[in-house]
């Protein structure tokens, strides 16, 4: 099943034209050749008000997944995260620990990441670090899980996790032995 995808970058820099916007253009790129239809690129200030405003129209417009790159770090103009719970319905902690633990093995800066991650509607939200390196490292690990997410978010596969597992009730004893071995 092919998903649609917006990117939005947000950036003081960018928005003002002082910096080419690479991670967005990279990030298009790795979501595209994992088999997603891009919809047009989106870029912002650091403005919460202006973030929400994206966010909400890249759900409206029904995108299945959004990314956000930048605005994540310390700065006090870093209000991504501020502006996902703000629009956000439900939260999805797993994404964004799973990319600090995996980004932890490169650099103990990943620990700095406030990214976070949510659901409205039937879109997911993701924030990713500001450059395309960060963003990168942060995306790949959680992209194949994320496919597995918006089939039981968008009703086109089964709705348990379960489903389609080996059944293992009653194939351990009590001590995690393998019964009969």
């Amino acid at each position: 099943m092919e998903y649609t995808a917006v990117i939005i970058t947000v950036s003081d820099r960018c928005f003002r034209g002082e910096r080419e916007d690479l991670s967005g253009p990279a990030l298009a790129a790795y979501v595209e050749k994992a088999g997603y239809v891009l919809l047009p690129p989106v870029l912002v200030p650091d403005e919460q008000d202006q973030i929400e405003a994206a966010l909400i129209a890249a759900c409206q417009a029904d995108a299945a997944l959004v990314l956000t790159t930048g605005g994540t770090g310390f700065a006090p103009r870093d209000v991504t995260p501020e502006a996902t719970l703000a629009v956000c319905e439900r939260l999805v902690p797993g994404i964004p620990e799973a990319m600090r633990a995996a980004c932890l093995q490169i650099t103990p800066r990943a620990m700095l990441s406030r990214s976070t991650a949510g659901i409205r509607g039937r879109s997911l939200i993701v924030n990713l670090p500001g450059s395309p390196r960060a963003a990168m490292e942060n995306l790949e690990p959680v992209l194949p899980a994320i496919s597995h997410g918006l089939k039981m978010l968008r009703a086109q596969g089964p709705q348990d996790c379960a489903v389609g597992q080996l059944p293992t009730e009653g194939m351990f004893a009590r001590d995690g032995r393998e019964k009969g071995k």
